[in-house]
């Protein structure tokens, strides 16, 4: 069965293309890296593309038969491709790697050593979680997100023992690599197509069956970031409100009850869904639209109705006050907070 610890492959990449010819063969390359290939694969899903991208990734299947498989479907947007990728995954541990993102390729040997190490042990590791490094077009001190202070590196944790997280450290999907089988077969995970941000969903909703999680301190992702049109600018964001809604909608259905839940990682979702939630109410409030304002308020009534529990500890937090101040006052502390976000910590 695919992705069962029986198989011989360890690892599947899955990377989501569209239109990206220029971005493509960087990102292969450094997934390339072992002379011995045969307990890897790399299945790239070729999203409707318009340019070069699916002669390109021919050229790469050509090169390397058995290793490289590529997948033509319509245009289903990053989570379709996602899915898909997922769907036809043969390794016991999943990576995405977006195409125009890459791996650093010392790092990646260590993984996968130890991801080596974790097909041939009796219960092999949910999760397992690296380091990613913001690659930021123009700039040269780039930012690299670690988890140190969090968990203790190259140890199977339960997620008791995980420690409270900085409001700037977050498990992205960057940071992640899963067991296949906790994301298909227990999380049964189906992102939304043809939406934006589902990679948000990715990284929260699977979390609820990830029964042990391993820190690695590797530098492994590097997140390319701030070229012109990409879906996190500002601009982009703000004409996107119905997809951070959709998405911050599906991760509120997503979260368990309190008592659901072991209390290191009830903690941990509250906190990055009270990320997210700040992310879509400083948009809404950016956007200076009236119809944005009240879509802002249904999203916390949202939260309220869906998961009350949640709700009161999203609210609870010292972000959670801020964004539901409400009125002009409250959306000019939004506007000071994200001026300062923006200026001093460098966030999009």
């Amino acid at each position: 069965m695919p992705g069962d610890g029986d198989n011989p492959i360890v690892l599947t990449f899955v990377v989501p293309s569209y239109n990206v010819e220029d971005y493509l063969g960087r990102c292969l390359s450094s997934l390339l890296i072992e002379q011995d290939l045969s307990d890897t694969e790399i299945i790239i899903v070729n999203d409707g593309s318009k340019d070069g991208t699916p002669a390109l990734a021919r050229e790469y299947e050509s090169r390397y038969p058995g290793v490289i498989r590529v997948i033509d479907q319509t245009n289903k947007g990053h989570g379709g491709a996602v899915n898909t990728g997922v769907a036809n995954a043969r390794g016991m541990y999943v990576k995405v790697v977006d195409a125009d993102d890459w791996l650093d390729m010392v790092a990646l040997r260590n993984v996968l050593a130890e991801l080596r190490t974790q097909a041939q042990a009796t219960a092999p590791v949910d999760l397992v979680v690296t380091n990613y490094t913001y690659e930021k077009q123009g700039k040269r001190i780039k930012k690299t997100v670690r988890y140190g202070s969090v968990m203790r590196p190259n140890t199977i944790l339960g997620w008791n023992e995980v420690r409270r997280f900085r409001p700037d450290q977050n498990l992205l999907m960057h940071s992640l690599i899963y067991r296949t089988k906790v994301l298909r077969e227990k999380a049964g995970l189906r992102l939304p197509e043809h939406t934006f941000y589902v990679d948000n969903i990715y990284a929260y909703a699977p979390l609820p069956q990830v029964r042990t999680l391993m820190y690695l301190d590797e530098d492994l992702y590097r997140y390319f970031i701030g070229r012109e049109g990409q879906s996190v600018e500002e601009e982009t964001m703000i004409r996107r409100i119905d997809q951070l809604i959709r998405v911050v909608r599906a991760m509120v259905d997503a979260t368990p009850g309190r008592d659901a839940v072991p209390a290191g990682l009830y903690r941990y979702m509250i906190h990055y869904l009270t990320i997210n939630m700040a992310i879509d109410s400083v948009f809404m409030v950016l956007s200076k639209d009236r119809e944005n304002y009240r879509r802002k308020d249904e999203l916390w009534a949202y939260l309220a109705e869906r998961a009350p529990e949640a709700d009161a500890a999203v609210r609870r937090t010292v972000i959670g006050r801020l964004l539901t101040v409400r009125g002009p006052l409250g959306r000019g502390l939004i506007r000071l907070g994200y001026a300062i976000a923006h200026n001093v910590v460098g966030v999009n």
